[in-house]
């Protein structure tokens, strides 16, 4: 069955997007990564968020990769959560409810991975206990503010276990 799984770059000092959802930083670390190269083929669906779906996108100005899963590295069913839903998209289904897209994620992606793409839609699977594991991809840059990894002010610790350098097990939520 598949796993969701938590995929993402941040800055070292724990941002994945700068402020307003910036990926522009990005784009000038962007260059082939045997992790990733990896990971592509064992994703089955993506699980993103709708900011994320809408535009926050360090290919941003590249007609060939804008828009496109992993700079068009990847191709498949995506589901973003959202209760405002956008024109009909191929291979997108908009859905209202976490559980709802999750299970239509899990069903899509076989025995492979639903990569969970934006902070806020890992943060309720965290708290749903929903997330498996985590992969985190350091970039080195400091950004100094915008869209955190993880971001629950006095929320509580949460234990990983780790499976290989920065892709981790969620231990329990």
């Amino acid at each position: 069955m598949a796993k969701l799984l938590y995929g993402f770059s941040m800055s070292l000092d724990g941002f994945l997007a700068g402020p307003g959802g910036d990926m522009s930083w990005l784009t000038p670390y962007l260059r082939p990564d045997p992790v990733v190269d990896e990971l592509i083929p064992r994703i089955g669906s993506l699980l993103v968020g709708r900011r994320t779906f809408g535009g926050d996108d360090p290919h941003r100005g590249d007609p060939e990769r804008e828009g496109k899963a992993f700079g068009g590295g990847w191709e498949g069913p995506q589901f973003v959560l959202t209760h405002r839903p956008a024109a009909p998209v191929p291979d997108v289904t908009f859905v209202g409810d976490l559980h709802e897209a999750v299970d239509a994620a899990k069903a899509a992606a076989g025995d492979k991975y639903v990569n969970v793409l934006g902070a806020d839609v890992a943060r309720q699977c965290l708290e749903a206990g929903l997330l498996d594991e985590i992969l985190a991809m350091p970039v080195p840059v400091l950004l100094g503010d915008g869209v955190r990894i993880f971001d629950h002010p006095g929320g509580t610790t949460v234990p990983l276990e780790v499976l290989a350098p920065n892709w981790y097990r969620v231990v329990s939520v």
